[in-house]
């Protein structure tokens, strides 16, 4: 039994919209606008195109599987298991981190509205309490999950976007622009590989998506649009309303006490916490795929696969992804994982690259035919702009990588115990690679 495909394009693209905009952007403005001044804006969307470069290969290789997996299915595909695993793996550990993380900044935004939950004991309750609410929705059905996400949506969005039209009324749109120096767009290179990341979260419950070679193609960048956009707004409100400076880590709430006072404030409050709280829903929903895809594929021992007869959702693998989770936040181990976000994503990146390179080379599922001179100036800019993120990571973040790769060589040996094979890689019209 496998899960129903219940997700049309409008889920599809809720879920995508919640992979990238999180916590990021409640601290984005003042550190972009303190590297870059007023050439943020424009440097939000250079990035976006460079961004869009990696993620137009995912969107491309999305129209040839059907299945649950993204960057780990296509390398699994590519260059077998040994090396779908790897990429699986560094891609569990990151988001598990990045979740476990987030569970303590949710915390952090109700600490500074109701006091009551900066107790450290109620803190951790809170964080218990949230955590099993969030994997028994994600059981509960996949179509109520992302309902729950969409509402979130809407919760987190409005306000922001409420303020940059009141601070546009108030202030004008900025029209001057300075270029800044290539070394301070260095500096923020990181955070805005960041603040993108996730635009491709979707792929991993693609399984459970409607005419997923579609959809999932379309509404990536239909999300990373969207999303450029509004970064953009928000960029612009901020340098127009000229906040307190001061406010590097909650730039949105002194763009807020700017606009509307204590009310304004209040209100982006509020917005970190529905946006915070949809950001782990949706992580709930689309990461325990990955768990499940790889276990249908004897990548992760057999109980992995299992499907709940009563909500059509794989209940394992969401309950051992949130058991997880608890472990990493109640303990704080998180903390020395959380750092392999970005990292993670890059590795993941270049293998999805080589992938796409290689089932070329194959003429898997007709891919030769259905590319043109176009996608070897996409590649060289792709593997390039990744090749320039990683080189901005520290030596200290390469070794943690590295540690984990091995590691996951390890685990990759110990998962086949117990491990049962059900799928295949399906292609589509049933034609075979070379064919």
């Amino acid at each position: 039994m496998k899960p129903p495909r219940v997700v049309g394009m409008a889920g599809t693209i809720v879920v995508s919209i919640n992979g990238v905009i999180g916590s990021g952007i409640f601290a984005l403005p003042a550190f972009l606008f303190a590297a870059a001044g007023s050439f943020s804006p424009i440097a939000i969307l250079i990035f976006a195109c460079l961004y869009g470069s990696a993620l137009a290969i995912i969107a491309k290789l999305s129209t040839v599987f059907r299945q649950s997996g993204g960057a780990q299915l296509y390398a699994e595909h590519a260059f077998g298991p040994a090396v779908g695993f790897q990429v699986g793996w560094l891609s569990l550990v990151a988001n598990m981190s990045g979740a476990a993380a987030n569970f303590h900044v949710l915390l952090s935004y109700l600490a500074a509205i109701f006091p009551f939950f900066a107790d450290p004991a109620i803190r951790l309750a809170t964080i218990a309490i949230l955590i099993a609410a969030f994997t028994g929705l994600s059981i509960s059905g996949t179509a109520r999950s992302v309902g729950a996400v969409a509402v979130g949506t809407v919760l987190k969005l409005a306000p922001i976007l409420l303020l940059v039209l009141i601070g546009f009324a108030q202030n004008g749109v900025p029209t001057e622009v300075s270029l800044p120096a290539f070394s301070e767009l260095e500096s923020i290179a990181l955070l805005l590989a960041f603040a993108f990341s996730g635009c491709d979260i979707a792929v991993y419950a693609a399984g459970e998506v409607k005419n997923p070679r579609k959809t999932i193609m379309r509404s990536m960048f239909l999300t990373l649009g969207g999303v450029a956009v509004f970064y953009v707004l928000v960029q612009w409100a901020y340098i127009a309303a000229a906040p307190d400076a001061s406010a590097l880590d909650i730039p949105l709430a002194a763009l807020g006490e700017e606009v509307l006072g204590p009310t304004g404030s209040l209100m982006v409050s509020l917005a970190a916490i529905f946006s915070i709280a949809t950001l782990q829903i949706n992580i709930f929903v689309a990461v325990p795929r990955l768990i499940y895809g790889m276990a249908r594929r004897g990548l992760l021992p057999h109980v992995f696969a299992f499907v709940s007869q009563r909500f059509k959702t794989p209940a394992v693998a969401i309950g051992a992804y949130g058991g997880v989770i608890a472990a990493l936040s109640l303990s704080g181990t998180f903390e020395i994982l959380a750092t392999l976000l970005v990292s993670a994503e890059q590795i993941g990146f270049l293998a999805v690259i080589a992938a796409f390179v290689t089932m070329w080379k194959r003429d898997d599922a007709g891919l030769r035919a259905a590319t043109d001179a176009r996608w070897a100036v996409i590649v060289v800019v792709a593997t390039g702009y990744i090749g320039w993120l990683l080189s901005q990571l520290s030596l200290e973040d390469v070794w943690r990588a590295a540690g984990m790769l091995a590691v996951g060589l390890a685990l990759f040996f110990l998962a086949k115990r117990g491990a049962v094979k059900q799928d295949g890689i399906d292609l589509p019209e049933s034609r075979e690679q070379g064919a």
